[in-house]
């Protein structure tokens, strides 16, 4: 069993470009928690083998996702949960003048940077 607190601190950055604190690993997959300061848009990308499922905090954003059948934009606000099946390209910006926050979950655990390609998105990325 395990138990962990939140970083003051961001433990690095996602590819795509979110500030991000590692929660929890596990066999089957691991936890983050990810902050996008406010009016950044982050870059596009896919991933080759990590599903991801997200809960969002707080802010306000949106989520453009695309696979082969369905193509569409979601807003992000607190109490939205989506997720990002593999195989997915998806790019995600927040829209407000506060951090937008939101707990990730992947499966199986995140291997590497090297997990995600970039793709064209449907915003210009700020970073």
């Amino acid at each position: 069993m395990k138990e962990t607190t939140l970083p003051i601190e961001p433990d690095a950055k996602s590819p795509a470009g979110a500030d991000i604190r590692f929660i929890m690993d596990g066999t089957t997959g691991n936890m983050i928690h990810s902050t996008v300061p406010p009016q950044q848009i982050n870059r596009a990308a896919v991933h080759a083998t990590v599903s991801e499922f997200w809960y969002v905090l707080e802010g306000a954003g949106e989520i453009w996702r695309k696979d082969s059948a369905d193509e569409r934009v979601t807003k992000l606000v607190a109490g939205v949960s989506i997720d990002i099946p593999v195989g997915t390209s998806f790019q995600y910006r927040n829209v407000g003048d506060e951090p937008l926050k939101f707990i990730c979950i992947s499966m199986p655990p995140w291997p590497s940077d090297g997990e995600a390609t970039y793709v064209k998105g449907t915003w210009k990325p700020t970073i």
